[in-house]
């Protein structure tokens, strides 16, 4: 069962100084126009391919998407779980959920994410 994250809970994490791995699982052209501070990319496409060499598997890794109705965040989260990590939660609200907050992202575009961007959403 695939362990969830708030956003309040995220953003004390990231305050906290805690080591952990935020990891932006949309497509490699929407990370690059926007993304939550700090996160890498791993497109949900190439989680099970590049995962093992990129993360470790009894660290703590956050995995997002674009917003509450995706699902490639939980998707994600379900195959790094079966690839046998261990510390793997899921921020449900994604981009939109913490841009509604107006919480510091980067990227190329960096004033609006739609919550509809994800083409790997469904």
């Amino acid at each position: 069962m695939v362990k969830k994250i708030s956003r309040d809970e995220l953003v004390a994490l990231l305050k906290s100084g805690r080591k952990f791995r935020l990891v932006d699982v949309l497509p490699k052209e929407h990370y690059e126009k926007e993304h939550i501070k700090g996160a890498m990319s791993i497109p949900l496409v190439e989680i099970e391919k590049k995962a093992l060499s990129l993360l470790g598997k009894d660290e703590l890794i956050v995995v997002y998407c674009a917003s509450f109705e995706c699902q490639a965040s939980t998707s994600a989260a379900k195959q790094l779980e079966r690839l046998g990590f261990t510390g793997v939660l899921d921020y449900k609200g994604g981009l939109a959920d913490y841009k509604e907050a107006n919480l510091p992202l980067e990227g190329d575009s960096v004033p609006g994410v739609s919550p509809g961007i994800c083409s790997s959403c469904g």
